[in-house]
C-alpha cells in the first residue's frame, strides 16, 4: 500500500506539468497584454510604438510560447516564482501574504459546514419522515441549489447591511482582538460553507438510513441496547467512512468557491488576487495561483484514497488488488 501511495504522490508531477502548459497556452490566447495593464492610459498614450516594444523585449514577452513556458518552469523548480508584470511584486510575497487568508476560510467554512451538516443530517435519520426531516430536506435542496454567491449576497444584505452585525466588506488582522477579527470572517465562512453543508447533511441522513437496514443494526436492538448505544455504535460509526470521504471531496470546491466568496466579501485571499489579476492581465501570477490551486486539488484526491484505505481494511489498492493467497 506505501508503493500504492507513493506512485499516486509521484504521479501529480507530470499531472501538474501538464496542467501548467495548458494554463501557460489558455492565456496566450486570452486578449489583453500586459503592457497595456501596468502602464496608466496617460502614460501609454504619450509613448511610441518604439518604447513599447522595447519594454515587450525587456520582459521578455517577445520570445516564442515555449522558451517563456520553459523559462518559466526551470525558474519555478529552482524556486523562483517570478514577479508580478503589473505591480513588480514579487509572486512569492504575494503568495505568502494572501495564502493564509484564504487557508483560514477554508478551514472555517470546512469547521461550520462539517458541524451542522453532520448535526442536521444525524437529527434527519433519526426523526426519518417526520416534520423535522421534511423541514430539513427542503432546506438540504434549497442549500444545494444555490451557489455560493447568491448565498453571500443574501447574508450581506441580512446580516451586514440590514442587521448590521458583521462588517460587510473587507479583511484586517492588524489592531483588532481575535473577536474583532473573528467578525470579518464568519459570514464569507458560512456562505462558503453552507453548500457543503446542505450537501452533507443530505448525504449523512441516507448512509445513516442505509446502515439501518443492516442485520447487525437489528441484532443490536434485539439485545437491548438503548436507542443512543444503537445509532452511535453501530449506525453513525459505520456511517463515517463515505462520509469522510465526501468532506475530502470537497474540500478542493471549498477552496475554488473561495474565489467567489472573496471577491463579493472584498476579502483579501488569493481568490480575489486571482480575479484581479485575471483582470488585469497578469498572467503570472494567474498561472502561479491556478497551479497553486490544482496541487490541492490533485493532494486532496490522494488524501480521499488514503483515508478510505485507512478506514477500510477490506480495501485492496494498486498491486494489493486481489490479495495475498
Amino acid at each position: 500500500m506505501l508503493k500504492y501511495f507513493v506512485s499516486r504522490i509521484l504521479l501529480l508531477i507530470p499531472m501538474l506539468l501538464v496542467i501548467g502548459l495548458v494554463v501557460f497556452i489558455g492565456l496566450e490566447l486570452a486578449p489583453g497584454d500586459p503592457i497595456t495593464a501596468m502602464i496608466p492610459p496617460d502614460q501609454l498614450s504619450s509613448m511610441t510604438l518604439e518604447d513599447i516594444e522595447a519594454m515587450r523585449e525587456s520582459l521578455g514577452l517577445n520570445d516564442p510560447m515555449l522558451v517563456r513556458y520553459f523559462r518559466w518552469l526551470f525558474n519555478l523548480i529552482k524556486g523562483d516564482m517570478g514577479y508580478s508584470v503589473v505591480t513588480g511584486t514579487p509572486i512569492a510575497s504575494i503568495i505568502q501574504n494572501l495564502l493564509p487568508a484564504t487557508i483560514k476560510l477554508t478551514f472555517a467554512a470546512l469547521i461550520i459546514s462539517t458541524i451542522i451538516g453532520l448535526l442536521f443530517g444525524i437529527v434527519s435519520a433519526i426523526k426519518s419522515n417526520t416534520f423535522i426531516d421534511y423541514i430539513s430536506s427542503v432546506l438540504g435542496v434549497i442549500g444545494i441549489s444555490m451557489p455560493e454567491f447568491f448565498i453571500g449576497i443574501l447574508a450581506l444584505l441580512i446580516f451586514a447591511i440590514r442587521l448590521k452585525w458583521f462588517p460587510a466588506q473587507g479583511r484586517t488582522d492588524v489592531g483588532l482582538n481575535a473577536l474583532q477579527s473573528l467578525k470579518y470572517l464568519v459570514l464569507p465562512a458560512c456562505s462558503l460553507g453552507m453548500v457543503l453543508a446542505a450537501a452533507l447533511m443530505r448525504y449523512t441522513r441516507n448512509a445513516m438510513l442505509d446502515v439501518l437496514n443492516k442485520d447487525y443494526v437489528k441484532t443490536a436492538r434485539a439485545k437491548g441496547l438503548p436507542e443512543w448505544k444503537v445509532y452511535y455504535k453501530h449506525v453513525f460509526r459505520n456511517s463515517l467512512m463515505p462520509i469522510s470521504v465526501l468532506l475530502l471531496l470537497r474540500l478542493p470546491m471549498l477552496i475554488g468557491g473561495s474565489v467567489v466568496i472573496e471577491q463579493v466579501f472584498g476579502y483579501a485571499g488569493v481568490g480575489s488576487r486571482l480575479l484581479a489579476a485575471i483582470n488585469g492581465s497578469d498572467y503570472q501570477l494567474v498561472l502561479v495561483i491556478i497551479l497553486l490551486l490544482s496541487t490541492v486539488s490533485l493532494l486532496a484526491s490522494v488524501l480521499i484514497d488514503m483515508f478510505t484505505a485507512l478506514l477500510d481494511p477490506r480495501v485492496r489498492l494498486g498491486g494489493d488488488i486481489g490479495g495475498a493467497k
